[in-house]
Order: C-alpha cells, then sequence, then structure tokens
C-alpha cells in the first residue's frame, strides 16, 4: 500500500477546520458572482488564493464570508466542507464558523444556523461522516460584542452546536480579556478552545488554559518557547490541534523539513498534536495531505501517523461511551492498514 493510499484511508477525525476558510474558490466566485461582492483582479480562479501572510489571508476570508448570504449558500458551503473532510478519510469532525462577520453584513443567526445544521445531516446521510459546529469569537472586536455573540448563540445550544473558539488575529489580541465570555460559556455548558501561540506568545496558551479554561490549544506553536509550560501540557494531557500546510504559508515557519519547526519540536518534545486542516481549499490541502506531508518531511512512520489520528479522536469533544466503541473500531482498522505491505511511491 503506497503512503497516499494509507493517509486517505487512515481513520482521524478533523478538529481545526474553519467553515469560510473551506470554500473552495469556484463556489467562492460563484457565491460572490450571485451576492454582489466585489473582487480583486484575477487571471484564473485559483489566484483568489493567493497570499503569504496571516493579515492578507484575512482579508480574503472575510471577502469570503461576506459572499455567504441566505440559508442555502451557508448549505451548500457546509456541505462542500463536509464532503471535502469525508474524502480525505475523516470520519468526525468539529468545525468553526464565525458568525460575527455575517452578522455585520445583516444576515440573522437563524439564517446560518438553519443552513448549516442541515448541510450536516444531509452530510452524515451522503457520506456518514458526523459533524459538530464550533461558533468562533472574532477576538478583533470588542468584549461586549463577544458577550453579545455569546448571548446569540446559546439558544442554538444543541449536541451539534456543542463549544465556542477564538479566532482572527491573535497577536495583537491576546486572550485574556474574554475571560468573561469564556465563563459564562462554561457555566451553560460549552466545550471551550482558542487559537493561542501561532502569532503571540507562549504567554498565551497559558492564559487560555488558566483564564479561559481551554481544553484543548489551537496551534499553539510558541508553546516550545516556555520549557515549564510544554512539561505542564504533557503532564496535563493538553492536545494542540496543528495545521502544517497553514504554517508554511501564513506564518514565519516555511520549512516543514526544518529541525527547529514548531511541529517536529513538539512532537520531539511528546506533546499530544493532532493534525488538521485550518483552511483547506484556501490552503491547497485535505486531512490526508497534511498526514502525508508530515510523513514526507518529517520522517514519520505509519504507527506514528496511526497514532497522531488516534490522538485526533481522544482530543475530541465525544461521550465515553462513544469515544471507546469508535477508538475500538479504528484500532481494528488501523491495524488491517498496518499489515498491509508498503509500496514505494512511483512517479513517471
Amino acid at each position: 500500500m503506497q503512503l497516499e493510499q494509507f493517509v486517505r484511508t487512515l481513520p482521524k477525525a478533523e478538529l481545526h477546520l474553519h467553515l469560510a476558510g473551506a470554500v473552495n474558490a469556484r463556489t467562492f466566485l460563484k457565491l460572490a458572482h450571485k451576492n454582489n461582492v466585489a473582487l480583486p483582479d484575477f487571471d484564473e480562479v485559483e489566484d483568489l488564493y493567493r497570499y503569504d501572510n496571516l493579515v492578507d489571508f484575512l482579508d480574503v476570508y472575510d471577502l469570503v464570508a461576506r459572499s455567504v448570504v441566505d440559508a442555502d449558500d451557508f448549505h451548500l458551503i457546509a456541505y462542500e466542507a463536509l464532503e471535502h473532510v469525508a474524502k480525505a478519510g475523516g470520519r468526525y469532525t468539529e468545525f468553526f464558523f464565525s458568525p460575527q462577520v455575517h452578522q455585520d453584513a445583516g444576515i440573522s443567526y437563524q439564517t446560518m444556523f438553519s443552513g448549516i445544521l442541515q448541510a450536516m445531516d444531509d452530510a452524515e446521510r451522503d457520506f456518514g461522516l458526523v459533524s459538530r459546529l464550533i461558533p468562533a469569537i472574532n477576538r478583533e472586536l470588542s468584549l461586549d460584542r463577544s458577550l453579545e455573540f455569546l448571548e446569540l448563540i446559546l439558544p442554538f445550544r444543541s449536541d451539534k452546536v456543542i463549544g465556542i473558539g477564538l479566532d482572527y488575529d491573535e497577536e495583537p489580541f491576546p486572550p485574556a480579556p474574554f475571560k468573561p465570555v469564556y465563563d459564562k460559556a462554561k457555566k451553560a455548558g460549552m466545550r471551550l478552545t482558542a487559537h493561542a501561540g501561532e502569532g503571540g506568545p507562549a504567554a498565551n496558551v497559558r492564559d487560555a488554559l488558566d483564564l479561559l479554561g481551554v481544553e484543548r490549544i489551537d496551534h499553539g506553536y510558541r508553546v516550545m518557547e516556555d520549557p515549564d509550560l510544554v512539561a505542564r501540557c504533557i503532564a496535563e494531557d493538553i492536545a494542540f490541534t496543528v495545521c502544517p500546510s497553514s504554517t508554511v504559508i501564513l506564518t514565519h515557519w516555511r520549512d516543514l523539513t526544518a529541525a527547529d519547526h514548531p511541529i517536529r519540536t513538539m512532537l520531539d518534545a511528546g506533546l499530544k498534536l493532532v493534525v488538521d486542516t485550518d483552511d483547506p481549499p484556501m490552503l491547497q490541502t485535505d486531512l490526508a495531505k497534511e498526514y502525508r506531508l508530515l510523513a514526507e518531511t518529517m520522517s514519520l512512520d505509519r504507527a506514528s501517523l496511526a497514532a497522531l489520528a488516534l490522538n485526533s479522536l481522544d482530543a475530541a469533544w465525544l461521550d465515553d461511551s462513544t469515544r471507546r466503541a469508535w477508538r475500538a473500531e479504528w484500532t481494528r482498522d488501523i491495524d488491517l492498514l498496518m499489515a498491509e505491505p508498503e509500496e514505494a511511491h512511483v512517479t513517471n
């Protein structure tokens, strides 16, 4: 079995996926035309997704989000995103959704959620992919806006809308000010995660854990600047959702083969990592490709890839009985895959 088939067949969960970042370029173009959103000049449709830093990326991300207007639009992008996960071998996903950018365009939460939740049901029926939704706070907005966000999403809380996240540009907007929002969300029974330690310092990871009370960290690469915090995260079994292609395109860690690339050093340190895509079409990737990238650039063997896949299940927000049943099933499937003889990749 060649590596590509192995990583695509490997049972795995996707826990760090942004809905607006999961819109393929042709769908973006179609929705922008439909909803009269002006686009920058381009020659090929794929040129719409060209950037080399996080700020420029977020500008495009906001354009994509503003192109999604009615319930059918939300259904379309969510269904296509979930299909993309399933085709890459994902069996479960928890994906982020940024409602505030749509709210600023005058779109009601009811419109957003109705399209997305229906797509989640349809994707489970059509692809067998179980999914859960994590509305995420735009950290660039005020605390008052974030508290309003929470009050608006709580009526939609269900087994499908399970937690909150914190995203957008981290470096100028640390997590600490959002403690009141996270306190209220936790009291309401929401699960908690946050982007921290990607553009901001290791202290943001510590604050996300201590002040926000998060259960896992999204990105978190700069945790490696604080050895004591690394030791603590290992001891507390904190999971980090890492996105290889995202680091290459949107951060200064451009070389996945480098010995000091944070994903490499996090692995070597023994941190619990979950491999994810972040914004797959916008970064020209999918979940299987992210596993293959780590195998090829960091010399990970198939047993290591399988362990990462099981990490994704361990870090998922599942009830204990479901986790146990799925772990038994995934382990059986992984054992069968591991028994297949390895084949070298053949190029023409």
